[in-house]
């Protein structure tokens, strides 16, 4: 089982915070480095000293570390040009040595679009699966070639394509719960599925609607890892961690992401990667 950490910056945490748990994450034997991509705290949370844009920290979290994966869980298409992110991830892919998965979603925080004038349509599929079309498209256009698109909601003319990532092919990862778009668009273009956990009848329904979607587009669903978010708080024990990881392998899931809601406790984070890796890892 591959176990990555995932923390969520966004209720109050630097830039420097981020690379410390980061470093932290790759010394203690865990296999990736995963932040989420929101600019407005949530909960109770004052979110001091305030938001950090997920791909700048990123590039300082790529040239801190050398082994794990990093990436977003997952970024929100309504905040980026799916050219400006294309160019993005490719920066930090090559300040990585090629290290870097995108983790992209349609965007569900309407109080941070609100708060920060980013535009939030009610309809929000259409816009992602263009944007995956085109980031796709830019980096698999051939070196000395352009690419263009037309859609509804994006067009490009003749663009440079560059720069390319450092991978031959990034991995992209697309999450959510939904009953038709979201597997569809998953059997498409996703090398990774992802959800937070929930009762097993419910994942399996989610895993087996993914496998419906591949098998209309003539995909190997097989080709798609399964992953699953489990959030992590401080009273959780190592065996009430490792006891909810156990049986997931059942149902196909071979990757977990660790939330993490306190940045700050890497005592904690000692604890699951000496009593936990062990036995799932």
């Amino acid at each position: 089982m591959d176990i990555r950490v995932f923390v969520e910056p966004q209720l109050g945490a630097t830039t420097r915070d981020q690379i410390a748990i980061a470093t932290a994450t790759e010394a203690l034997g865990f296999d990736g480095f995963f932040r989420s991509d929101h600019f407005l705290t949530m909960g109770d949370r004052d979110g001091l000293p305030g938001p950090t844009d997920s791909w700048v920290s990123l590039a300082a979290v790529a040239m801190a570390t050398s082994r794990i994966r990093i990436g977003t869980l997952v970024s929100s298409a309504t905040f980026r040009h799916p050219s400006l992110l294309a160019i993005q991830v490719a920066q930090v892919d090559e300040l990585s040595g090629g290290r870097v998965e995108l983790g992209l979603g349609t965007g569900w925080f309407e109080a941070e679009h609100t708060a920060y004038g980013f535009p939030f349509p009610a309809k929000r599929f259409g816009p992602f699966e263009e944007q995956l079309e085109i980031i796709t498209g830019l980096w698999g256009t051939p070196l000395g070639e352009t690419y263009s698109f037309t859609g509804e909601h994006f067009q490009l003319h003749d663009a440079p394509a560059l720069p390319k990532p450092t991978q031959a092919h990034v991995p992209i990862i697309v999450g959510g719960s939904g009953p038709a778009r979201t597997p569809a668009i998953a059997a498409r273009f996703a090398d990774e599925y992802n959800g937070f956990l929930a009762e097993p009848a419910e994942l399996r329904a989610r895993f087996d609607r993914v496998d419906a979607a591949c098998g209309a587009v003539g995909r190997d669903p097989l080709e798609i890892i399964r992953s699953i978010a489990i959030t992590i708080v401080a009273g959780d024990s190592p065996a009430q961690i490792a006891d909810t990881i156990a049986p997931l392998a059942d149902l196909g899931v071979s990757r977990i992401y660790l939330q993490l809601m306190d940045l700050r406790d890497l005592d904690h984070l000692e604890r699951i990667a000496a009593e936990v890796l062990p036995t799932v890892g």
